[in-house]
């Protein structure tokens, strides 16, 4: 039995699991929360005035009964042979005449000893039976004058009171007239009762209604993920489903984001394949040259592995470029980055001359280590194989909408015909000096990486090569 047979089966950790992204919380609770809040407030503050207004309104209109009742007591009240106060025709309410009824009226005058078979300082209704009415002293209102009281037992009270001087008197009289709360609290109560049932049967509406909006109103997001799951399980690169106008900036941003991923994902396939490819030929050369045990075997390994590293560097350096610019959007200032280059460069070739000229202001969307990379490879280039003079031009033409940079030399420049041709890997035209043929094509594949372009002419100044490196401006 080996080891391992020993060991009980453990569970295999899926390493490519999906970890759960940290969240702010459901947008859908959030907006159900929101609303409930809203709909609650609302709905408090809308019957909190609607409660109001209509128990104003009932009130009123009870007030408004008792006064018309006050307005017909004065009316039809008269001062009596003995200075009495009598009523000239009957005031038409049945209710005065039955003791208990709930109505009742009272007409008093402060300081007088009573009114005619009265011994009291008030002349009360029949309904109030045994009882009277305190108004309350050195009460005296011009307009009538209502409130509520509580001085029968189980029986509050609405009063409304006048004073007034009746014609052929002298005497203040204080006219008033009550009725019993009953039937206008439960108007009131019946009136909160229906208020209260009809907005929270509205809130809950309105709730279900918030839920509903919320469910559907979120629904295109919910298909989006459905969306993202299918490009995620079929290989899918772009979401077609039709979205709402609100959704698809963020559709056309997510299909944006996918097509980038995609040209990544091929632009490294691309490299990975061309590499493979450069470096078959050269391990196919050292490995037949060791199996045959050939001669010249330590020559022949030398020039093959300066062939690789030819070609490694300049995938590393592709490599590299396109890291950087997916990093997110850079800035660089082109005259620092060519200054910088000029100086080492002026160190390695110490007879040259190298001049700098051009718009110091002038920034590019490109990464600082690869605009030097690219800057390198130019000016050394040109001091390399020109004749000792190199002259750099910043944003050389700035009429157009991509910044241009002049690289020229006084040398021997590049015929037309060949002009294409030294973009190739290892293409070298002077072959007695040394490097890897690499300086261009690197130039070339890191400029188009960032959207820009490199482009062969003659120089009009210096009469040797004139290089136009095309990149896009710094927004």
């Amino acid at each position: 039995m080996g080891a391992d047979d020993s060991q009980p089966d453990r569970p295999r950790i899926d390493q490519s699991a999906t970890i759960a992204a940290p969240h702010t919380g459901s947008l859908s609770r959030r907006m159900m929360l929101i609303a409930a809040g809203w709909i609650s407030v609302l709905l408090l503050a809308g019957g909190w005035a609607l409660d109001r207004t209509l128990t104003n309104l009932v009130e009123d209109n009870f007030d408004s009964q008792l006064g018309y009742l006050l307005n017909t007591m004065i009316v039809v009240s008269e001062i009596g042979p003995d200075d009495e106060v009598f009523f000239n025709r009957p005031i038409g309410e049945p209710r005065f005449l039955e003791p208990g009824s709930g109505l009742y009226w009272q007409i008093s005058a402060e300081g007088r000893e009573g009114f005619g078979s009265y011994s009291l300082e008030t002349k009360p209704s029949q309904s109030l039976w045994d009882r009277t009415l305190e108004l309350g002293p050195h009460h005296d209102d011009a307009d009538p004058h209502f409130y509520d009281s509580f001085q029968f037992p189980d029986e509050p009270i609405r009063i409304v009171e006048r004073t007034v001087i009746l014609p052929d008197s002298d005497t203040r009289w204080t006219f008033a007239v009550a009725s019993a709360r009953e039937e206008l609290d439960f108007q009131i109560s019946r009136i909160r009762s229906i208020l209260a049932y009809s907005f929270a049967i509205l809130g809950l509406g309105l709730f279900v209604m918030a839920m509903l909006q919320s469910y559907y109103g979120l629904r295109p997001l919910r298909r989006v993920k459905e969306a993202i799951q299918t490009i995620r399980t079929t290989g899918s690169n772009r979401v077609t489903d039709p979205l709402p106008l609100e959704v698809q900036p963020l559709v056309e941003e997510l299909n944006a984001l996918l097509a980038h991923s995609q040209k990544q994902a091929e632009e490294a396939r691309t490299h990975a394949g061309n590499l493979a490819h450069a470096l078959k030929t050269p391990l196919t050369v050292i490995n037949n040259a060791a199996t045959a045990k050939a001669a010249d075997l330590p020559d022949t390994v030398i020039r093959e592995a300066t062939t690789m590293r030819r070609h490694v560097d300049h995938h590393l350096a592709r490599a590299r470029a396109v890291g950087r610019r997916a990093v997110g959007h850079a800035q660089t200032q082109v005259w620092e980055s060519a200054e910088a280059v000029r100086r080492a460069v002026e160190r390695l070739h110490p007879g040259g001359r190298f001049d700098l000229d051009g718009n110091r202001n002038a920034r590019v969307a490109i990464e600082r280590q690869d605009l030097d990379e690219i800057l390198g490879n130019l000016i050394e280039n040109a001091a390399k194989y020109g004749g000792g003079s190199v002259f750099v031009t910043v944003d050389a033409e700035p009429e157009r909408a991509q910044c241009v940079i002049w690289v020229e030399d006084d040398g021997m420049g590049i015929p037309e015909d060949s002009r294409t041709a030294i973009f190739d890997r290892g293409a070298r035209l002077d072959t007695g000096k040394p490097g890897t043929g690499l300086g261009l094509a690197i130039v070339r594949d890191v400029a188009e990486i960032y959207g820009g372009g490199v482009e062969l002419d003659e120089s009009e100044d210096l009469g040797g090569l004139l290089v136009k490196l095309i990149l896009p401006r710094a927004g």
